[in-house]
């Protein structure tokens, strides 16, 4: 009671309104009067200087209140003019602290700043969005023999359901699925039946996996995107999506539309209709778990690391698995398929010639090289050069080893028997690469350390890469995305960061830093220079993302168009213009800002840091990299830390440590505010000019 009585003890509680009041926020002292504190009724100051509220005093006997005294001072600017000067201070940050205090008015004001700031309809890149669909019924299992499967050489069952007319809608059923226990998905975790998992295109057509079901959608003029496919309502979540539409000279013609979804081990293929409506093609197994699923032409491909893959022909309606090494990566070009293995081996396959060699049962499976240090292939890019000869392609082919290693070999039409040939070899990475990509210009190589890039310009003579001046060092950045440690957050093969484009443009990152972020910020994959960043119209949560290079219109003069699309947690699919963000590109700044990254840093809560470098990267299109735990765990961020020990303080000190661990320390501290940094000076992308060595400094980008 005495203690009590001690911190009460001062309270101006019955003083005249113009007694002077001293505060010390922060360590700063402020001087105002008691009027000035408590003319807004209810609010954290009437309550403190009424004695409703202990208080504590410094050694000068003023009021201690621990918050930021940097935002406070615009806050007692309002209280003293009633106006709101919020220059200096960010309006997010303002808005946090009058909540905190109570002011009512302050806080309405910001809220409608931030209303102004943010409009439902999107800005200028906005490009519409497609509302969630109604729950589809339960798949029938009505199963009848659709030809035959093979699989080492035996011959298998291939169920095949009736042909299904489309649900589009049946929203009638949405109480019956959400009274139904959605199944968990294989990591245990539990999944929520409205979320966009996973969004896929090709042409003029649109994938969007739900957890048990997936729609399509064609875009149609002059009526806009209209769905003309929604599938049953599966047992398990989608986990893989596949799409392919209108194959160039294929051997069905226009009806050679498809669309696929992988659980566990199971496929299943459906055919489309291209003025609505599908059919289920079959059911396939590939007897381990599916870690990639897509098209090469008409013929549909699941890999898994195990080394098996499955490959179905559109016109022998045959599947096949055949087993090889360990796969860590793949890649397509033309009719071929290539296979990156773990021990160090090439493989292609000649997917074209698959229905001719079926009697033989083998899917003329070669090794094409083998790297000369036999690390993993753990990243494949192949580049088919123009055609220059009756002899046929030059072949440009780029890969990365899980030593980090990353190599260029071609391969001469004229000399093909004699195999492609080690063109270029660099060793700037430390860690495995998951990610390359050889385009027309550009060589661009991802390792596992956070997300960091290495690019490199390409020299070319009459469309053959060059080997003079060579390739030369372009750019060094980093791609931070952190996955979510408890599964939630949306699937990890829906928020591939890229690169996304065709291989004679320019191609670009999409770079989403935490699990629950609701905005994208997109980067260009040659030198990391931000391209726009989106944000959600609703402020959900983005759970999936792709970019779709969608044909033009049939009105003259209109062009390909590219653009970003978004799943979002609440089953929507946003749209985004990126040929206009292209348009006007260098308007935007670098990568992410110090602040931007810290305030998507405070959507999350940061786990200790795993070692991801001593085992090989998984084939899928999103490695992991970083753990977090959710925002909303109960657990707090100090109750997982412990004392450093004296090598960790020393490096510290000494501003070592990965990026992640110097987050984590800097989350530990309470730093002093300070303004932000000025941006450095960016050299000149130069995408016009001729591609000659960069003699200003290389494009070093944080974040």
């Amino acid at each position: 009671m005495a203690a009590a009585a001690t911190i009460a003890e001062g309270i101006p509680g019955r003083s005249s309104p113009g007694e002077v009041i001293h505060l010390n926020v922060g360590g700063k002292r402020f001087s105002t009067s008691r009027q000035t504190l408590t003319w807004i009724p209810d609010s954290f100051f009437s309550s403190l200087l009424s004695g409703r509220i202990s208080t504590l005093k410094d050694e000068t006997g003023a009021i201690f209140i621990d918050r930021d005294p940097t935002i406070f001072a615009p806050i007692l600017n309002f209280l003293r003019t009633k106006e709101l000067d919020p220059r200096g201070v960010h309006v997010s940050s303002l808005l946090h602290e009058a909540q905190f205090y109570g002011l009512t008015p302050l806080v309405r004001r910001l809220q409608l700043l931030e209303d102004l700031d943010r409009s439902s309809c999107g800005n200028v890149l906005f490009s519409g969005y497609l509302p969630p669909p109604g729950f589809p019924a339960k798949r029938r299992n009505r199963h009848s023999l659709a030809g035959s499967q093979q699989v080492g050489g035996r011959l298998a069952t291939v169920r095949r359901s009736n042909t299904m007319p489309p649900n589009l809608g049946n929203a009638g059923l949405l109480c019956r699925i959400l009274d139904e226990k959605v199944p968990p998905s294989p990591s245990g975790q539990p999944e929520e039946a409205g979320m966009v998992r996973l969004v896929c295109g090709h042409n003029n057509w649109i994938a969007v996996a739900y957890t048990q079901f997936l729609v399509c959608y064609r875009l149609k003029e002059p009526s806009d995107w209209q769905l003309v496919f929604s599938s049953p309502r599966l047992d398990w979540p989608i986990e893989r999506l596949a799409l392919t539409a209108r194959v160039p000279g294929g051997a069905l013609g226009e009806h050679d539309k498809m669309v696929a979804a992988a659980t566990g081990s199971e496929i299943l293929l459906w055919a489309l209709q291209p003025e609505g409506g599908g059919s289920e093609i079959g059911v396939f197994h590939l007897g381990v778990p599916v870690e990639a699923l897509f098209f090469v032409g008409n013929q549909l491909i699941a890999t898994s690391h195990t080394g098996r893959i499955g490959v179905w022909n559109a016109v022998t309606k045959h599947w096949q698995v055949q087993e090889v090494q360990p796969i860590t990566s793949y890649d397509a070009a033309g009719s071929f398929l290539l296979l990156g293995c773990s021990n160090g081996s090439i493989y292609y396959v000649d997917v074209q010639k698959f229905p001719l060699r079926m009697k033989d049962n083998d899917l003329l499976v070669s090794e094409l090289y083998r790297d000369p240090a036999e690390d993993g292939v753990t990243a494949l890019s192949v580049y088919l050069t123009p055609k220059t000869s009756d002899s046929g392609n030059w072949n440009e082919i780029a890969y990365g080893t899980s030593s980090g290693a990353v190599r260029v070999i071609v391969q001469h039409p004229e000399t093909v028997c004699s195999g492609p040939q080690l063109f270029q070899t660099f060793t700037v990475h430390r860690s495995p690469i998951i990610k390359i990509m050889l385009s027309e210009k550009h060589l661009i190589s991802v390792c596992a350390d956070n997300n960091h890039v290495r690019t490199w310009s390409v020299t070319r003579f009459r469309g053959m890469i060059s080997t003079q001046p060579g390739s030369t060092p372009l750019a060094s950045f980093k791609i931070l995305a952190l996955e979510s440690a408890d599964g939630h957050g949306g699937c990890s093969a829906g928020n591939d960061i890229g690169p996304y484009g065709e291989r004679d443009d320019q191609q670009v990152f999409v770079q989403k830093v935490v699990p629950s972020a609701s905005q994208l910020f997109v980067r260009l994959s040659s030198t990391g220079q931000r391209v726009c960043s989106v944000r959600s119209v609703d402020g959900s949560p983005t759970t999936a993302f792709t970019v779709l290079e969608c044909e033009g219109s049939r009105r003259l003069g209109s062009r390909p168009r590219r653009y970003l699309l978004t799943g979002q947690a609440n089953g929507r699919l946003a749209m985004w213009d990126l040929t206009t963000a292209m348009d006007g590109l260098g308007q935007a700044p670098g990568g992410l800002t110090e602040e931007e990254l810290m305030k998507q840093l405070e959507q999350c809560e940061l786990a200790p840091l795993a070692s991801s470098r001593s085992s090989l990267p998984s084939p899928s299109p999103q490695a992991s990299l970083t753990s977090l735990h959710s925002a909303s765990s109960s657990t707090s961020l100090s109750g997982h830390r412990g004392s450093p020990s004296p090598p960790q303080v020393e490096a510290r000190r000494r501003g070592g440590g990965s990026f992640v661990e110097r987050c984590q320390e800097r989350a530990r501290s309470t730093p002093e505010p300070r303004r932000p940094p000025a941006p450095a000076p960016r050299p000149s992308t130069g995408l016009g000019a001729p591609l000659m060595p960069p003699k200003k400094k290389l494009n070093e980008t944080s974040f």
